[in-house]
């Protein structure tokens, strides 16, 4: 783990010295309205964390504390709310009633104030996409400049790279979107499904799996680039009501992530839609042999989300049932692959393979063998069901922060993966293919299907039936 991050290893917070309590070899201790277990944070008031993280001339939150009240804090205040009530008590903390003195006071504790915001811009910048929190941070530099102008110029730089940094995110979104507008062209008709093999597929695009595994990887890490760490705790935080206001606030707050999730969802139909789409047998047969070896090289290189959306593309009902086309396909190395993201036993097997990803990367010596990209579809739903297992608050009124450790301590490893820069040249022709050629909808898919193999039954017969007179008709209508 790189030593830049600041939330590897364990999360400790700061301590004091007083009231402890001996349990066995176990300590605890209360400070007010903070208990701690064992020299960890284990519960405190609302009011007590957010003291906890306001710096003093001498004293400054442990960085893992940061990151964990930042990031958790949005289950109980709005940012705008917390960064308002901090900055206000750093302000007032060093008043004495003594002008010179208040001034030379908060002159000494600037730079911390400037260190936190610091840390906030950089490892939460979305947050800041609210014009709330932006005229915050410009008033806390006008404040800063009457007292110490190292730290007005630290407070300028870190602007500068938070503006930097939302208008790559600006930039980002606006790409994702006009990618989805081009995806959203349909494929040839099913009319003419002669004619549409015709049509060029993902083997003419790029015949070599491992290229396609790599130029996958490059997608995968691009995109989870974009994900804000907050964004994992802001799929169930509290409903903020100036979310439907106009300005940076009014975009959703877990959008990147969705993108990312509609990506898994989109690479499972394109795998759907090249097997469905050839007219011959062997030429269907091909395709799977051909993704089967790009899911492998996906395992070989860590990208457990690319390798998923590929499984789950090929045990789609459109494709499965096609029986003439997979006897004659070797499934040895698919079925093995199955096995490794078997969801059994809450996923077991993945989650050790994983694990195995993970030690690789933090004993790499390469670029190549940093890349761990997780299932996200299980991370995010391991993250939910922290949330939903654990009491946010305890029964004296507490925030349950051994909770908020935990959910730290997930979201920082995830943080650790993103930032992997992909190490493999880019291919723009098949990364442009990957993101934009038009993949069947569902009900496209089965009629694909049922073009390309018949109906074995009644039930079926009806169905293609049903699906051929739906898609005319909504044909027509478009």
């Amino acid at each position: 783990m790189p030593p830049t991050t600041p939330y590897a290893g364990k999360f400790n917070s700061y301590t004091n010295n007083n009231n402890r309590r001996f349990y066995g070899h176990t300590i605890t201790a209360s400070y007010g309205e903070m208990c701690y277990h064992d020299n960890s944070l284990v519960s405190a008031s609302l009011e007590a964390l957010i003291q906890h993280l306001v710096p003093t001339v001498d004293y400054y939150p442990d960085r893992s504390y940061v990151f964990t009240f930042l990031l958790s804090s949005r289950l109980f205040l709005h940012p705008f709310e917390l960064m308002t009530t901090v900055c206000h008590l750093c302000v007032e903390q060093q008043r004495s009633g003594d002008v010179l003195l208040d001034k030379i006071r908060f002159r000494e504790v600037a730079p911390k104030l400037v260190q936190l915001l610091t840390e906030w811009t950089e490892t939460f910048p979305y947050d800041f996409r609210d014009e709330r929190m932006m005229r915050c941070l410009k008033d806390m530099t006008h404040h800063v400049a009457r007292g110490d102008e190292f730290s007005w110029r630290a407070m300028q730089q870190m602007t500068q790279r938070l503006i930097k940094r939302l208008s790559a995110l600006g930039q980002y979104e606006e790409a994702v979107a006009a990618l989805s507008t081009a995806a959203m062209e349909r494929p040839a008709s099913l009319k003419t499904k002669q004619a549409s093999g015709q049509r060029s597929d993902v083997m003419s695009a790029c015949d070599d799996p491992f290229i396609l595994a790599q130029q996958l990887t490059h997608i995968e890490l691009d995109r989870l680039s974009f994900i804000g760490p907050e964004e994992f705790i802001q799929t169930f935080a509290m409903k903020d009501p100036l979310e439907n206001h106009k300005g940076f606030f009014r975009k959703r707050k877990t959008s990147n992530l969705e993108a990312y999730v509609n990506w898994f969802n989109r690479l499972s139909y394109l795998v759907a839609t090249e097997i469905c789409m050839p007219v011959k047998k062997k030429h269907r047969a091909r395709i799977i042999e051909f993704f089967i070896d790009v899911a492998q090289e996906c395992f070989n290189i860590g990208n457990f989300n690319s390798l998923m959306a590929i499984i789950t593309g090929m045990n789609m009902s459109p494709v499965a049932r096609l029986k003439k086309t997979w006897s004659k396909v070797n499934t040895d190395k698919f079925e093995i692959l199955e096995h490794q993201m078997d969801p059994s036993s809450n996923f077991s097997n993945y989650r050790t393979a994983l694990r195995g990803a993970t030690q690789r990367s933090e004993t790499a010596h390469s670029s190549q063998e940093k890349i761990v990209i997780p299932f996200f579809s299980l991370l995010i739903k391991d993250i939910y069901f922290l949330n939903e297992g654990c009491a946010s608050r305890l029964s004296n009124g507490h925030i349950n922060f051994e909770k908020l450790w935990e959910l730290a301590k997930q979201v920082s490893e995830f943080l650790v993966w993103r930032q992997v820069i992909c190490p493999f040249d880019r291919d723009r022709r098949i990364l442009q293919y990957l993101v934009t050629t038009p993949v069947f909808s569902e009900d496209e898919l089965h009629l694909a299907s049922y073009e390309s193999e018949g109906p074995e039954n009644n039930m079926e017969k009806d169905s293609r039936r049903s699906l051929r007179s739906s898609l005319l008709h909504r044909e027509n209508r478009s």
